[in-house]
């Protein structure tokens, strides 16, 4: 879980935004791309999706500087219909093919009712959520996925099965916070968390269903983009980019008139957050909720960077000779 940092500082958001840019022009990315993925990983900062936020340019940066990502992708469409889209990668960052595609998709939808993307020949497109959330405001609802190069070996603990695991679903609402559940089935099952065991033993069928759900992740977002199970059948310019995604959004009004829905969901908001929250939480709240209350305070107080954070984005300017930005 994305929790708010012991330790932290207090970083305004447009500062996190100028640097990350900055980080992405110095490695090549065009700067219509580094403005891009600047703002897509300060934005998930902002909402506390820290795990997903500007710290992974720590990352990015070293695969394009180092050739295992390419730094200036010409993302293109390699398959089209009326309800769908094929867009290829070019063997850059996710966030390319995965934002364009999103656009592209959401006026198929409006148009058809429903569409679908994939995407493929890519590295990590981040936060599953970035891309539902693109859905809201045009009546639509939307499922997001993703999968990545598997390595699977016999002997391997069943968790290794459901690979990263990102999933996300979205629904607008009225006046209230819009419902959006961004999420990796398994991120509290992996190695390095000492519960993971005792989860298994107490409750089997949360673990299976987690396992269940990040093969949908890999079979969706990753075979059908291109992903093999065997590593040595894949064939990729660049090493990094060993990933596909898929979204599906369809229109609210091929079954409800959109106001009537987002007045229900309102009304479903409003009701939940009159709930007794779970023990050690102060609120109650639907998926998304908690992100955007955290959006409208950290605008106004700062993010909250924690001291690993900060440690990634210190090594990250230090390696490329810029200031950090605080």
């Amino acid at each position: 879980m994305n929790l708010s940092p012991k330790d932290s500082i207090r970083v305004p958001y447009e500062s996190l935004r100028v640097f990350i840019a900055e980080a992405g022009r110095t490695v090549g990315l065009p700067p219509p791309k580094a403005a891009l993925l600047a703002t897509l990983l300060a934005t998930n900062d902002l909402r506390g999706i820290f795990s997903h936020g500007t710290q992974q340019m720590a990352t990015y940066a070293l695969l394009m500087r180092d050739g295992k990502l390419n730094p200036d992708p010409q993302v293109h469409t390699v398959q089209e219909t009326p309800v769908s889209l094929l867009v290829d990668g070019d063997g850059g960052l996710g966030y390319f093919p995965a934002y364009e595609g999103t656009l592209a998709l959401i006026v198929k939808a409006k148009a058809q009712g429903i569409a679908v993307l994939l995407t493929r020949n890519h590295g990590h497109f981040g936060a599953a959520g970035i891309y539902s959330r693109l859905t809201l405001g045009h009546d639509l609802l939307c499922y997001v996925t993703s999968g990545h190069q598997l390595n699977l070996s016999p002997g391997q603990q069943i968790y290794s099965a459901a690979g990263g695991s990102p999933m996300s679903f979205s629904a607008p609402t009225g006046q209230e916070d819009p419902l959006v559940l961004d999420f990796g089935a398994m991120h509290d099952l992996y190695a390095n968390d000492p519960h993971r065991d005792e989860i298994a033993r107490k409750a089997p069928g949360i673990v299976l269903r987690a396992i269940g759900m990040g093969a949908i992740c890999q079979s969706w977002g990753g075979f059908l983009a291109g992903v093999p199970v065997d590593p040595e059948r894949a064939a990729r310019c660049f090493p990094g980019a060993n990933q596909g995604s898929l979204v599906i959004a369809f229109r609210i009004d091929l079954f409800l008139p959109p106001a009537q829905f987002k007045s229900e969901m309102d009304e479903y908001v409003r009701r939940v957050r009159a709930l007794k929250p779970l023990e050690g939480f102060d609120e109650a709240y639907l998926a998304g909720g908690a992100e955007a209350a955290r959006e409208r305070l950290y605008r106004q107080e700062g993010i909250p960077i924690g001291p690993r954070h900060r440690e990634r984005l210190q090594n990250l300017a230090q390696a490329l000779a810029l200031a950090p930005p605080w």
